[in-house]
């Protein structure tokens, strides 16, 4: 069992997240954080007590904010909360996204503002560390909190729902019996701390922009392998030039690529036909370089909400206040997710156009679509429709959504952000990317398989370019004759995804260690 992640409200990561979403990593909750739930929660029932008008603790929520809810009709009044607002439609999450919800919602209670009893913050420690995951459906959440979503972890936490628990599908009763818990019994404002947070946007988010920050990095790294197989200048990844532009993205993406390159022949040759390469070569480093601001910036947002309260109303326990909010509004890091949409599909075009370059002997003095033998066979012709409809699918869902939202709930409710959706095609974004970079990448390798290949009678790679062709080749062999493509870009496809061909290069140049920190 790994080392537990200690929770205080303040200090959780984008990689804290992925860690004990996927790897299962169990959670504690600090002293300090105990105190200021166990503080709040006494002053809600110093407040119910006084019959200070609270939303969600003694008056409706929505638009029923103007019905009284008497203290002999808490416990009631909040099950049916939790049942009424319980609709959300599918598919349902994955196991790992809802451990990610689940984690979000509770670093965020233990800043002491929801005034929540301490048996539900227990309750969401307890389901991470006993693998009690309620089952949630992805669809229904307008983003202004992800109430119709977040109600479903309430009805297991009631004995009602669905959970999965041991690799089994069952009721929320039987997995509290399996699990050795008892239901819980709201009081005041239990409900509405339960279902009113961003934990499934957020949660998931993280998880999203943990997989693009190893994207972006395999990006310069395929791009390098690119490079190389088109014999290209490398004038443009001189740091010299850049130093008088110094983005940070840009920065950082020419000193992985040069770093990539260490002991490439590109260095010692100068190929006359490269004096000015293809756009989509010469300035990859400053695509790639603008999506690793956008990362930083919506990683920066986000990780601000995991560590704030988006609670409404907000407990000031210190100034015994308990106030009405819009701190459920998402929108800051919803934006960067749309930014970061815009910036992926720069990256994607990029890649695209370097794919139908190396098949373009013009560009690289090799057959055409990089066929073994152009009299027999046909190469990588039909690939370039592939990859261009993946394309075509990333720059669609790179389309703004948070503007589409309604009016509802009497007209009260009249913004909305779109968040789970939006995140939700961010990541839709990123599985298109690795199937272009996983085309990108078998172009890149043919174009230097017909050079010569690597070694004494072929060309010098870089240390990490050769450990990313060698790691490429060991799964998917030289195009020499007419096959079906679809299984080796499947191949190199999940090459991608696992994370082997990131790992073999950072592998085969030891100094070439992950740097981007969202």
């Amino acid at each position: 069992m790994p080392e537990a992640l200690l929770l205080d409200g303040k200090g959780l990561t984008v990689t804290d997240v992925h860690d004990v979403a996927h790897d299962g990593k169990p959670v504690e909750i600090s002293p300090a954080a105990w105190e200021r739930i166990q503080a709040s929660r006494s002053l809600i029932f110093e407040l119910a007590e006084e019959d200070v008008p609270v939303y969600g603790l003694n008056r409706g929520v929505g638009w029923n904010k103007d019905r009284i809810i008497d203290n002999t009709f808490f416990e009631s009044f909040n099950r049916n909360l939790i049942r009424s607002h319980a609709a959300g439609v599918g598919p349902a999450a994955t196991l790992p996204q809802v451990r990610a919800v689940l984690l979000t919602r509770l670093n965020t209670l233990l800043l002491g503002c929801t005034g929540v009893d301490p048996s539900v913050v227990r309750r969401y420690a307890e389901f991470l560390n006993l693998g009690v995951h309620p089952v949630l459906p992805l669809q229904g959440s307008v983003g202004a909190a992800d109430i119709t979503i977040l109600s479903h972890i309430g009805l297991v936490m009631l004995g009602e729902g669905e959970a999965e628990y041991q690799g089994g599908r069952v009721s929320g009763a039987e997995a509290l019996k399996l699990a050795g818990l008892a239901p819980l019994l709201l009081g005041p404002k239990d409900g509405l701390a339960i279902v009113s947070s961003n934990a499934l946007s957020a949660g998931m988010g993280a998880l999203v922009l943990y997989e693009i920050r190893k994207l972006l990095e395999l990006a310069d790294l395929v791009y390098a392998l690119s490079l190389e197989g088109l014999r290209g200048n490398v004038s443009p990844l001189d740091e010299g030039i850049l130093r008088v532009r110094p983005y940070p993205g840009l920065l950082e993406s020419a000193a992985r690529v040069r770093e990539a390159l260490s002991g490439s022949d590109l260095w010692d040759t100068y190929n006359p036909d490269s004096l000015q390469d293809p756009l989509s070569f010469r300035d990859a480093c400053h695509i790639h370089g603008a999506a690793l601001d956008s990362l930083k910036f919506t990683a920066d947002s986000l990780e601000l909400q995991l560590n704030s309260s988006d609670d409404n109303p907000c407990v000031l326990v210190d100034e015994r206040r308990i106030l009405s909010c819009a701190n459920f509004e998402p929108l800051s890091w919803t934006l960067g997710f749309e930014m970061l949409g815009s910036a992926l599909h720069h990256v994607s075009r990029s890649s695209c156009y370097r794919v139908i370059k190396l098949g373009t002997p013009a560009f690289t003095g090799l057959s055409r679509f990089l066929t073994a033998d152009d009299k027999t066979s046909i190469g990588y012709c039909t690939v370039q429709k592939t990859v261009t409809s993946l394309d075509a699918e990333i720059r669609h869902l790179s389309n703004p959504a948070s503007a589409d939202y309604f009016a509802l709930a009497g007209d009260i409710e009249d913004h909305a952000s779109n968040a789970p959706y939006v995140v939700s095609k961010t990541g839709a974004i990123l599985d298109r990317l690795r199937y272009i970079f996983g085309i990108e990448v078998l172009h890149a390798a043919q174009a230097i398989d017909l050079r010569g290949g690597v070694g004494a009678n072929g060309l010098r790679l870089g240390s990490a370019t050769r450990a990313l062709y060698e790691a490429l080749r060991s799964r998917v062999p030289f195009l020499e004759k007419d096959r079906n493509v679809s299984t080796d870009i499947e191949a190199a496809y999940e090459l991608v995804k696992s994370g082997e061909l990131l790992q073999a290069a950072n592998q085969g140049s030891l100094s070439l260690n992950p740097s981007i920190s969202p």
